[in-house]
């Protein structure tokens, strides 16, 4: 079972619906036991560094989501879920975070409009069972004011250029994390959570996809 945790994030059930039309086994949950017990875990995300972190303490699940990427199990996160993995975000004044991944999220420069929001090219920079599927330079839908920078960042999986260029995937052995939004993304989209489903020891509906 794969378990899709819920804290409050805004996008939650459109996660859960795009893994459910791929014939995923998931719950959604915030009891941290059925997250231990999970073959895959999947942290949605929107809106603020700040708040994400205080609704992930306020539901008690950070040492399972920490202790399931310790043991080895696929974990996606979303958006929100992939900023939350570095060590701070400069949001809301600054914030940490989890601490997964070395470095620190910032802010697009003042002279870009902020969000970035809607469709871009991703750019995979290594070769990644997420992908699996997906074309270079696929288009994925992004809403954010915040962003993960390349320069000598390890695990960068995937590049976009918004003005500058950033991270937009992330790979550290078990850990994949984006900063679109493949539920809003499409037929892409929709092959790259399949694709995480059968990380996590699933057998996805691929004739779902378009």
């Amino acid at each position: 079972m794969i378990a899709v945790v819920d804290y409050g994030a805004g996008n939650l059930h459109s996660v859960e619906r795009a893994l459910r039309h791929v014939d995923a086994e998931i719950t959604v949950t915030h009891d941290p036991s059925e997250i231990a017990d999970a073959t895959g875990v999947v942290l949605p995300g929107v809106g603020a560094a700040a708040d994400t972190m205080r609704g992930l303490e306020r539901a008690g699940v950070i040492p399972a989501i920490l202790d399931a990427i310790d043991g080895g199990v696929p974990y996606l996160g979303i958006c929100m879920g992939l900023q939350v993995l570095y060590e701070a975000s400069d949001e809301d004044g600054g914030t940490t975070c989890l601490g997964v991944v070395p470095g620190r999220v910032v802010r697009f420069p003042p002279s870009q409009h902020v969000p970035h929001m809607g469709w871009n090219q991703v750019r995979q920079q290594v070769e990644s069972p997420l992908f699996a599927g997906i074309p270079q330079d696929a288009n994925f839908y992004f809403v954010h004011s915040y962003h993960a920078p390349v320069d000598g960042a390890p695990h960068v999986a995937a590049t976009t250029d918004y003005s500058v260029t950033f991270t937009s995937a992330l790979l550290r052995d078990n850990v994949f994390a984006t900063q679109f939004h493949p539920e809003k993304s499409g037929a892409a989209g929709l092959r790259l959570y399949a694709n995480f489903v059968r990380l996590a020891g699933q057998h996805p509906r691929d004739e779902a996809i378009p």
